[in-house]
């Protein structure tokens, strides 16, 4: 499997130095694998947060059943950002291990044990631990992803980005929407709410079973070396002899030497504190408006939905501009417009204020985008997206915990709101420097 991840259904196969005799392929077996690669990448996309949306939808009735204060529920929603910056930065390290089919593999694995246990565990401590292992399969799938794509369609990495950013979205707002009438079905138990989405994550393992044992008959590489990170330098014109150099190429890479990096790192940190805040508590915020219940949900699954089409359509617009700084000051002036009607108004305009977030949420698969189109090799992509990843999610964890405690000490939703929109601002312009048209690996060697 070593040399068949690297390229796609059309692409000009690359003879592994492992000499595993994946080259005498034929073509429609090397197309079977590519779509079998892209339901899983679809299938994967689509777990990637129902484990946050589905517990922000019944927040108050955990919070109800758990004993937990604003204080410690803010935690809680920090908890996410928190396991994808500890676990997410290990996952370039496991790929070069086990390859990053069997990676992903396993963290749908975990995401499915961790979203079965979680209801059932007992107490806050328990909620939280099982919680933390559903994460850590979120995290590591959430930083190799932008690798997978860049390996195996080298030439389409904005369609293929938007396609499983629409489907990370779809969940995302799948989860939101349906959570609480599922919930009602089940007999009112928010227990069986939650759980009920282990069923999706469980069908997210099964396409990689078949790619991982592939990978282990072809007895080659199991890293990002050889054939595999050659592979992944097919992309954005780089040619054959850079892609046989790219492997010693990122040995050497700095990542932090480089300004862009840092830039994107922030930017996905700020994004990241806006939509955990998002999906931990906007549905309270309607709540305590005088929204219903039922309508929270889904206006949150509204503000999710939006990423659907602009999740496809987003990526594929970024990759034909040379910068995309402009599309990081539309989504921010979104978002600014969001919370202003969040802060007036937000029963009255709930709709608008719901698709307005929902647009400036879409700063994900730019940020996506713009990781794989930020470094020049397969090797480097995987770099920057750890760093980014993991450090972006660093900073976003003290984001949904400070608005828990602003939320129970003002006694109302105005001091939150206007945290949210204050980090806005250095989000537009961190995304503006993080849109150049340049590479880690020109700034590192500078």
């Amino acid at each position: 499997m070593a040399s068949e991840e690297i390229r796609t259904a059309t692409s000009t196969p690359i003879r592994s130095s492992a000499g595993t005799g994946a080259d005498s392929e034929t073509p429609s077996t090397r197309a079977w694998r590519t779509r079998l690669v892209v339901v899983g990448i679809v299938l994967t996309a689509l777990n990637l947060r129902p484990a946050i949306t589905s517990l922000g939808a019944l927040l108050e009735e955990v919070r109800d059943g758990l004993g937990m204060s604003g204080s410690v529920a803010g935690l809680l929603t920090s908890v996410p950002p928190l396991c994808f910056a500890v676990f997410g930065v290990m996952a370039p390290r496991l790929a070069r291990r086990f390859g990053a089919a069997a990676v992903v593999g396993a963290g749908m694995v975990a995401i499915t044990a961790g979203l079965v246990i979680r209801p059932y565990a007992g107490g806050t401590a328990g909620f939280l631990a099982a919680s933390a292992l559903a994460l850590m399969g979120i995290a590591v799938s959430n930083v190799l992803m932008p690798v997978i794509v860049k390996r195996w369609f080298p030439d389409r990495v904005g369609s293929m980005t938007g396609l499983y950013s629409m489907a990370l979205a779809l969940g995302t707002s799948a989860a939101a929407a349906v959570t609480v009438p599922l919930t009602d079905a089940l007999g009112g138990s928010w227990q069986s709410g939650l759980a009920v989405w282990a069923g999706l994550a469980a069908a997210a393992v099964l396409p990689w079973i078949p790619l991982v044992r592939a990978r282990g008959g072809a007895g080659g590489s199991h890293g990002f070396g050889s054939s595999e990170a050659a592979g992944g330098s097919h992309g954005l014109g780089s040619s054959e002899a850079a892609a046989a150099a790219a492997p010693q190429e990122a040995d050497g890479l700095r990542i932090t030497r480089s300004r862009t990096a840092w830039a994107l790192a922030v930017f996905f940190g700020l994004q990241a504190t806006a939509a955990y805040i998002t999906m931990g508590w906007m549905a309270q915020i309607f709540r305590d408006a005088g929204v219903a219940a039922g309508t929270a949900g889904l206006l949150l699954a509204v503000t999710m939905v939006m990423g659907v089409p602009l999740a496809f359509v987003i990526p594929r617009l970024a990759t034909r501009l040379p910068h995309q700084g402009p599309i990081a000051v539309v989504l921010g002036a979104c978002g600014l417009a969001g919370y202003a009607g969040l802060y007036f108004a937000p029963a009255a305009g709930a709709w608008a204020w719901a698709l307005l977030l929902g647009v400036s949420n879409c700063a994900f698969p730019l940020a996506l985008t713009m990781v794989g189109m930020r470094a020049r090799t397969g090797a480097g992509v995987a770099k920057l997206s750890a760093f980014a990843q993991s450090t972006g999610y660093l900073i976003s964890i003290p984001g949904p915990l400070l608005v828990g405690v602003l939320y129970q000490h003002s006694g109302g939703w105005g001091l939150p709101i206007a945290l949210m929109a204050g980090l806005m601002i250095p989000q537009i312009v961190v995304g503006i420097v993080a849109g150049r048209n340049r590479t880690v690996e020109e700034e590192a060697a500078r």
